[in-house]
């Protein structure tokens, strides 16, 4: 399988959606295996571009939207605490294994008060959740910002859209704001539960990923999942 990171790039999100239903996961940006990331897949005209009067345009992070709506795929700082895909196919053994090396937070804790939070709200933009939870002082978005990577590297938030801001005229603009929710709400408690064990789960995982990128060293898979 591993002849699939040497194919014809991909051009379109469909495309993209198709692959990453094929691999299972795929990081968004550089994931420390060569090759390995949606931004080293497409082709040259769907990446990060700047025009002459300071515009910009960048494809593929507007193409992050439509696939995590469509249903099929999670998406979340899951890979090293850096964003990136994971199949629904997969997500059962992902979220079980992970979950097994971040429990549940402890009440009275940061990470319970944030879980919290989106349950009784559902799903929250980023400034939002911050807010709700009391993060409003001065340097307080960077701190926050760790608690919801971490929760996501734990497999217990995920981003359910993205959400711009529009101008005047209605347009959108902007980087966006993640919608994140958790996944239990977005996928329902079935989707997150997996009947082998997390040792089971980690050498499923491992395994699969050792066959399609058969030239990725052990540590460089082993830092992917842990």
């Amino acid at each position: 399988m591993d002849n699939l990171f040497h194919g014809e790039p991909i051009h379109s999100c469909p495309e993209l959606m198709e692959f990453i239903e094929t691999v299972g996961f795929l990081p968004l940006l550089d994931s420390g295996i060569a090759g390995f990331s949606a931004e080293e897949l497409v082709d040259d005209d769907c990446r990060y571009v700047v025009f002459p009067d300071g515009g910009w345009d960048w494809p593929l992070w507007k193409w992050k939207g439509p696939i995590v709506t469509d249903g099929h795929f999670a998406y979340g700082k899951f890979f090293n605490s850096k964003a990136g895909f994971i199949s629904r196919k997969w997500w059962p053994d992902f979220c079980n294994y992970r979950r097994s090396t971040n429990p549940q937070p402890e009440e009275g804790t940061i990470e319970e008060a944030i879980l919290a939070v989106l349950h009784e709200g559902g799903s929250m933009i980023t400034r939002e959740l911050r807010a709700a939870c009391g993060f409003t002082g001065p340097k307080m978005r960077s701190r926050f910002d760790a608690y919801v990577t971490r929760l996501q590297m734990a497999c217990r938030i995920v981003t359910e859209d993205f959400v711009y801001p529009q101008d005047r005229h209605g347009r959108e603009y902007g980087w966006g704001w993640s919608l994140l929710t958790l996944p239990e709400h977005l996928y329902g408690r079935e989707a997150c539960h997996c009947e082998r064990t997390p040792e089971e789960s980690y050498q499923r995982i491992i395994s699969h990923l050792r066959h399609i990128l058969p030239k990725a060293t052990e540590a460089q898979l082993t830092k992917l999942i842990k």
